[in-house]
């Protein structure tokens, strides 16, 4: 369930950040550059603790279950907001020129012209970056919350198996990453291609 919270605010988070990123009115582009400064700049174990151990001192206390997710996703959030801002720049000009020849208005081209495209172009880096946040999942047991890394470190306190504990969580991430979240992604590659008749 973290990794599902986490990969919806992740691609929230970039999507309105790399729209941001392209603004011309330079206070939201500037909060936008500075949000994903921030957040790629420093350690998302230390973002963890922030969001969970020092925002109640400033009277914003929130379940270690949200804390968690919602930390991964805004801090993934910020690599995203680039691949988004990379897609939508990479997107032919003839595209944004033949859309602004049949009138349609700024929120229009980027609504059915321009965002389909680019959504095609980042979906490749985006798997990479999905599988990124499975892994940054791991690292909310660090707030105990009960997540797999969680229950492998209760495990391997009260066994010391340490070998077999860790191994068999190793296993797990890699099998939901090879096997479910890679073909998943591909899939959807192929779904918005034949979606835009690149396929």
């Amino acid at each position: 369930m973290q990794f599902l919270f986490a990969t919806a605010v992740a691609v929230t988070t970039a999507l309105a950040l790399g729209l941001m990123r392209l603004s011309n009115n330079p206070a939201v582009k500037g909060s936008a550059t500075i949000y994903i400064e921030i957040f790629r700049g420093t350690s998302l174990v230390v973002q963890l603790f922030w969001v969970f151990f020092v925002l109640p001192l400033f009277g914003i206390t929130l379940d270690k279950f949200i804390a968690g997710f919602l930390t991964v996703g805004l801090n993934m959030g910020a690599y995203g907001a680039e691949l988004v801002r990379g897609a939508i720049m990479a997107v032919p000009k003839g595209q944004w020129e033949a859309a602004k020849a049949i009138n349609m208005t700024p929120l229009q081209r980027m609504r059915r012209i321009i965002l389909p495209q680019a959504f095609v172009i980042m979906l490749p880096p985006w798997g990479n970056l999905v599988i990124e946040i499975l892994k940054g999942t791991a690292l909310v047991s660090l707030i105990a919350v009960t997540d797999l890394m969680f229950q492998a470190r209760q495990i391997n306190i009260s066994t010391f198996m340490s070998v077999q504990t860790f191994g068999t969580a190793i296993i797990i991430y890699y099998v939901f990453a090879r096997f479910m979240v890679t073909p998943f992604m591909r899939y959807f590659e192929r779904l918005m291609a034949r979606k835009i008749g690149r396929a």
